[in-house]
């Protein structure tokens, strides 16, 4: 494959969780692969469901990568006006990496353009990573033979046991590792909010935002191979 130098993160579109509070995408999940990413020389774009600039959660500024994150003209500006996955060709990526925060639950398995995107990337050889409630995009995406891209393959999702420890086992539309384990993915967790990153080939996933910097690691080292 050739590379492009060029790494997408993905990021949900949908802002409101169940009624109960504002969601979207988790900063740290973005920040942290962003500056693992460019530290070792790829220029990071984003993308979102509906374009345009998606909704945040879970900001933390005492956190520095997460300040630098905030404070960069360039990364500020690409969120202001994010394309949508029809409007982006995979052709130009090496890896994807789909970021969490609850939101994504509810629209990443849900857009037709995002798995068409990341099935043709996978199948080319790009990475494709997801870290926490990022792996819901997992749950939408079927390869050209029609199974499911998780079926026999090892994987990490934010946890069942994880989820009913923040209350909101009733809030999601589905549970993730199970919904994952259901299509036949092989999961393994960590024990709460404890870093957990698998990689299988080209497919990297990590269990929460601790595991955030570790599935952007473990995706340079996929590029690599």
């Amino acid at each position: 494959m050739t590379s492009t130098r060029k790494i997408l993160i993905a990021l949900t579109s949908h802002g409101d969780l169940a009624g109960i509070r504002p969601t979207g995408y988790y900063l740290p999940e973005a920040a942290h692969p962003w500056h693992v990413f460019t530290e070792a020389g790829y220029t990071v774009d984003f993308v979102s469901v509906a374009g345009g600039e998606p909704p945040v959660d879970g900001v933390d500024l005492t956190d520095p990568i997460q300040k630098a994150f905030t404070e960069d003209a360039e990364v500020q500006a690409k969120l202001k006006s994010t394309p949508r996955f029809a409007d982006v060709d995979q052709s130009d990526y090496d890896a994807v990496l789909f970021a969490g925060g609850h939101g994504a639950v509810f629209d990443f398995p849900n857009d037709p353009d995002l798995a068409a995107f990341a099935r043709t990337l996978f199948e080319r050889g790009g990475v494709v990573s997801a870290v926490c409630h990022g792996p819901a995009a997992l749950a939408g995406i079927t390869l050209s033979d029609g199974s499911p891209i998780v079926a026999g393959r090892n994987i990490a999702a934010f946890t069942d046991s994880e989820e009913a420890a923040v209350g909101l086992t009733e809030a999601v539309p589905f549970l993730l590792q199970s919904t994952l384990e259901k299509q036949g993915g092989k999961h393994t967790g960590a024990a709460d909010w404890q870093p957990h990153v698998v990689t299988d080939g080209n497919l990297v996933t990590g269990q929460n935002p601790a595991s955030s910097a570790g599935v952007a690691e473990a995706v340079l080292v996929a590029l690599a191979a």
